[in-house]
């Protein structure tokens, strides 16, 4: 793979023997379910009037969260979407979601309205 981009701040090293080393990205550790302090509630701000269920409080790296979203989405049997640490789902889940997350082991609880 071509890393040039990645290089840009370095212009010429006479060592021979000269190793560019990239920082490391932080990958968060993921905690178990028992560890996790999920939220789940209703949001409807800024999402033209649509309902959406809000999973809040994940800790832990995208790849796990994706994952936890996909299987709430297929067992919802509906669409969302997973970034930054919340799980979007299309609809008002809250009870259905809440339930899933207790029965896989999780600390979740509702909150808002």
């Amino acid at each position: 793979m071509n890393d040039w981009k990645e290089r840009l701040g370095v212009v010429f090293s006479t060592n021979s023997d000269f190793e560019y080393e990239k920082e490391q990205e932080y990958e968060e550790e993921t905690l178990p379910p028992k560890q996790q302090n999920l939220r789940v509630q209703l949001d409807k701000k800024q999402r033209r009037g649509k309902r959406v269920t809000l999973v809040t409080g994940f800790v832990g790296s995208d790849a796990d969260l994706k994952e936890l979203a996909k299987m709430l989405k297929t067992k919802c049997g509906v669409g969302g979407s997973a970034k930054d640490g919340e799980i979007i789902i299309q609809g008002d889940f809250r009870d259905k979601v809440l339930d899933i997350l207790l029965k896989e082991g999780y600390k979740a609880k509702r909150s808002g309205g």
